[in-house]
């Protein structure tokens, strides 16, 4: 799969006549939707169709969206909803100093209008609202907060919002939602989508509980074959990932290194999207129920059968009784564990996936049993060949605000990788223009500038949408090789040939 995607510009501003074309043309193709197209993320002003270019070209994906462009459907109202909200943000004090109004005029004139919805992402369920009254407009916090707090209210330029989950955040908080915006256990998950209509009450009460996880694994597998001794560091269950859930900003997921984990599964005979065990730095220790045949691919650890090594990549059976764990290897962050039948999982949207921020799953837990989706033969020795982890150059395509003083700056010298999650991975090094934007999609891969102007690498569990400047794009091939970085590693960044 080589994921790409295509901007389609609706306006250069808010507009509410705009955005309401743009949602006619996502109902529209959400309706016919063309064979290849893994996604469609609206934002206020533009709309982000992402396709895998192995399935479907460029210019099948231009004729299917102007076909539905000529004759747009009419639009039904979407519902309004009364949110109370508690005003007793941290930043509502500044808010109130930088707008030169008093604390009951900013909390006045953000809870009297009646706002649209224009998009839903960032985290799951975190609604885009708007236009927020010219008083209270100010830039976002020059340098995010590291943790907001779930049911955040917040605002930032003409936008306000709510943040459904702990996260990351760089808007200005000035209070708290009294209702639940996103709940993966609930009924109707989503309590907002692209097109209502949101009022503000001012009210008292008790804030909300986070959102329970939604468990995915079966308490009591069919087919149990491993239990788990040992967790690991973080060991999550992944397939190929969640498509067509964008617009309401789940996280894509999926394995990061979709190259090693499809080695894995074709080892021992899978299907390429049965779910598998993603490990990163330091494996779990597992101990075999029943016999089973498995593989593992990738890097950082190397697998021990009753510590014996198990060397190259290749599948081994394992006996009842067996113990399977992990020694690290100091090379690479992220190994893949196949079992011959697949992992035994529930779906969510139509993914096994483990989202942990979305509170999709978790981590695997010392006494989890682990099942197979059916008893399959495969052969034990069976080995196939695995690239090294040699330094490479990682290649840069341009984005969607790419500039040549950008691209210059990213090609200029090496950058360090300073921290990385599932989200992305974070480097310091020359200094890069960059900015703030009307907030839109994030590609898978997209190169995207901070206000210090230092690059994060968006990856498959990032924010849907954000509002920060994204010069350039990695290539797909390359994503495989960066989700292997450990902290203290070079990258050196060149322009696609």
């Amino acid at each position: 799969m080589t994921l790409t995607g295509i901007y389609l510009p609706f306006s250069e501003q808010l507009d509410l006549e705009a955005n309401a074309k743009l949602r006619a043309l996502v109902q529209a193709l959400l309706a016919d939707l063309l064979p290849g197209v893994t996604d469609l993320v609206p934002g206020y002003v533009n709309l982000y169709l992402e396709y895998d270019a192995e399935r479907v070209s460029k210019a099948q994906v231009e004729r299917w969206v102007q076909q539905h462009l000529e004759e747009l459907p009419s639009l039904e109202p979407g519902k309004q909803v009364e949110i109370p909200v508690r005003y007793d943000g941290p930043d509502l004090p500044w808010v109130a100093q930088e707008t030169g109004l008093p604390v009951e005029e900013v909390v006045r004139q953000h809870s009297e209008p009646l706002y649209r919805v224009f998009a839903t992402g960032f985290t799951p369920g975190f609604p885009f609202l708007g236009p927020l009254v010219q008083p209270l407009r100010l830039p976002r916090r020059r340098s995010p907060r590291a943790l907001v707090q779930a049911h955040s209210v917040a605002i930032a330029g003409s936008q306000t919002g709510i943040y459904p989950l702990p996260s990351p955040g760089g808007w200005h908080l000035i209070g708290t939602a009294l209702t639940q915006v996103y709940n993966p256990l609930r009924e109707g998950v989503f309590l907002l989508e692209a097109g209502d209509q949101v009022r503000f009450v001012p009210a008292q009460g008790p804030t909300p509980e986070v959102p329970g996880e939604r468990l995915l694994l079966p308490g009591e597998p069919r087919h149990p074959v491993l239990r788990v001794e040992e967790p690991g560091l973080l060991d999550l269950v992944m397939d190929d990932g969640r498509r067509m859930a964008g617009r309401f900003g789940l996280a894509a997921s999926g394995a990061l290194d979709a190259r090693s984990a499809g080695l894995a599964n074709r080892l021992v005979g899978n299907p390429p999207h049965a779910p598998i065990l993603e490990l990163t730095l330091k494996g779990p220790v597992l101990s075999a129920l029943s016999p089973v045949v498995v593989a593992f691919a990738g890097y950082g650890m190397l697998p021990l059968v009753n510590d014996e090594p198990v060397m190259g990549v290749q599948t081994f059976a394992l006996r009842k009784g067996d113990l399977l764990r992990f020694r690290p290897t100091g090379e690479g962050a992220r190994g893949y564990l196949a079992l011959a039948g697949g992992l035994e999982s529930e779906c969510f949207w139509d993914s096994a996936s483990t989202d942990v921020k979305g509170l999709i799953g978790r981590p695997l837990q010392a006494g989890d049993v682990l099942g197979v989706s059916e008893h399959r033969g495969a052969r034990a020795g069976f080995a196939l060949g695995q690239p090294a982890l040699t330094p490479r150059r990682v290649r840069l395509l341009p984005g969607p605000q790419h500039t040549p003083e950008a691209l210059q700056a990213l090609c200029a010298a090496p950058y360090e990788l300073v921290s990385g999650d599932r989200m992305g991975l974070r480097l310091a090094g020359p200094e890069v223009p960059g900015g703030e934007l009307i907030s839109e999609a994030t590609p898978l891969g997209a190169v995207q500038i901070t206000p210090q102007g230092q690059p994060i690498v968006l990856l498959n569990d990032r924010g849907r949408i954000g509002g920060y400047v994204k010069p350039a794009l990695v290539h797909p091939a390359d994503l495989p090789w960066l989700a292997q970085l450990r902290p203290g590693q070079k990258v050196w960044f060149v322009r696609a040939g």
